[in-house]
C-alpha cells in the first residue's frame, strides 16, 4: 500500500502558502520567529516564493542569524499530536510514506528528526536546501527552470507535484492492489489530485484552496474524495481509509 503525505506547506500563487500536517507555514514561521516579517512582506510583492525564501535566508545570515537559530525555531513549530500518532500508525500498518512538499529539505528533515519521524518516510520530494561554506542556508527550486520548464500551467515554476506523483505511480509495481492516499490543502495540490486513479484516495483540507478547486468540478477527480478540517480529523480519516483498504 502506498500513502503519499503532502506536508509542511504548499504553494498558492503570490497570495499565501498553507499547511497540511503542521499547524503553521514553516517558511513564515521561521521568518516571523526571527523578526524579519516586515522585510519578507516587502519582498513578497515582487519575488516568487522559492526565490524569496532563498533571499530571506541570505538576509538572516547577514544579520547574524545562524543555521542553529533556524533549527531551534523549527523545533518549536506546532503540530497536532494526533497527526504524529497517525503517521506512526500508518507506518505500523505497512504503508509506505512519502513526502511531496514545496518547503525545503533542511526545514523538513530538521522537523522530522525533532519529532522522531525521519525514518518513517521512504522518500522526501521537496526543494533542495543545504548549508554552504559560509554557514548560510541556500534554497533552490525542485525543477530547475534555467534548464527547462516543467510545462505545467497549474503549478509554480519551481515544482510540479503532478510530475512527482506520475513518477511515484510509475515506480509502483503493477501487480497487487497498491493504492495512493494523497493529502493536501494548497492550490499546488490540485494538479497531483488530477493524476490519481479510481483506486486511489485524495484528502483535501476543507475550505482550503485545493478543496475549493476540487469542489468546482468534483467529476474531474477520479480518486475517492475524503475531506478533513484539522489534525484530529486528518488522523481519524486517514486511518479509516487504511482500515478499509486493509479489509
Amino acid at each position: 500500500m502506498e500513502v503519499v503525505l503532502v506536508t509542511f506547506h504548499t504553494w498558492e500563487g503570490n497570495a499565501k502558502v498553507v499547511e497540511t500536517l503542521i499547524d503553521v507555514n514553516s517558511d513564515t514561521w521561521v521568518i516571523d520567529e526571527l523578526g524579519f516579517t516586515d522585510l519578507f512582506n516587502q519582498l513578497h510583492r515582487t519575488m516568487p516564493w522559492n526565490s524569496l525564501m532563498d533571499r530571506m535566508m541570505k538576509e538572516l545570515h547577514s544579520h547574524g542569524k545562524t543555521i542553529e537559530d533556524i533549527a531551534e525555531v523549527l523545533k518549536r513549530i506546532p503540530i497536532h499530536p494526533q497527526v504524529v500518532s497517525a503517521i506512526k500508525a500508518a507506518y505500523a500498518l505497512g504503508c509506505e510514506l512519502r513526502i511531496v512538499s514545496d518547503a525545503n529539505m533542511f526545514f523538513i528533515e530538521t522537523i522530522l528528526k525533532h519529532l522522531g519521524l525521519k525514518d518513517y518516510f521512504s522518500e522526501i520530494n521537496t526543494n533542495p536546501g543545504f548549508v554552504d561554506r559560509e554557514g548560510r542556508l541556500r534554497i533552490s527550486p525542485y525543477h530547475d527552470s534555467t534548464q527547462s520548464s516543467h510545462g505545467c500551467s497549474l503549478c509554480p515554476p519551481n515544482m510540479c507535484k503532478g510530475l512527482i506523483i506520475e513518477r511515484i505511480q510509475a515506480s509502483i509495481p503493477k501487480e497487487g492492489s497498491k493504492k495512493i492516499i494523497y493529502l493536501g490543502d494548497g492550490a499546488g495540490d490540485y494538479c497531483p489530485s488530477l493524476k490519481l486513479t479510481e483506486s486511489d484516495y485524495v484528502m483535501p483540507r476543507k475550505n482550503f484552496p485545493v478543496w475549493d478547486l476540487i469542489s468546482r468540478n468534483p467529476l474531474l477527480i477520479k480518486a475517492e474524495i475524503n475531506e478533513w478540517t484539522d489534525g484530529a480529523e486528518l488522523g481519524r480519516v486517514l486511518l479509516q481509509i487504511i482500515e478499509r483498504i486493509s479489509r
